[in-house]
């Protein structure tokens, strides 16, 4: 190899392996609305909410005594919690031209506000929302679950 390929092949390899971090860390939304105290916890750790804070696969979303969130996922899912909320996102796949499609989320606690995106409307059998005492399959496009402790 010459000087410049030895160059090239240094210079792509960070930016190969940047790419592979970033496909299994893909952005899956995004916090819209924030008032008082919320975080989102996903692998990097605790961060307080604000609008434009990422969510990942896997990301858990709190709200403290005083705290709302809004949420917005890529497929234009939304999902709006009230005081003392909880909710992990724990499946999410958005590739509609492959037909893979798949939104699952638990809430622990709190209140949950839902209104359907794009999964819901081409395949709501792959939407769910698990709460401690059961399983919601979404068929419609909008509905409210408060989970108590």
């Amino acid at each position: 190899m010459s000087l410049p390929k030895y160059f090239l092949f240094f210079l792509a390899m960070p930016m190969l392996s940047l790419g592979t971090w970033a496909e299994s860390h893909d952005v899956i939304g995004f916090v819209k609305t924030v008032q008082g105290d919320a975080a989102v916890i996903s692998g990097r750790g605790p961060i307080n909410a604000a609008p434009g804070t990422p969510l990942y696969l896997g990301s858990t979303l709190k709200t403290g005594s005083t705290g709302s969130l809004g949420v917005t996922f890529r497929d234009n899912t939304v999902m709006s919690f009230g005081p003392d909320t909880e909710v992990t996102v724990d499946e999410y796949l958005y590739k509609p031209a492959k037909g893979d499609l798949k939104l699952a989320a638990s809430i622990v606690k709190g209140t949950l506000h839902y209104i359907s995106g794009v999964i819901a409307k081409l395949k709501p059998e792959a939407v769910s929302i698990n709460t401690p005492t059961g399983i919601i399959g979404v068929r419609g496009t909008r509905f409210v679950v408060k989970a108590e402790d």
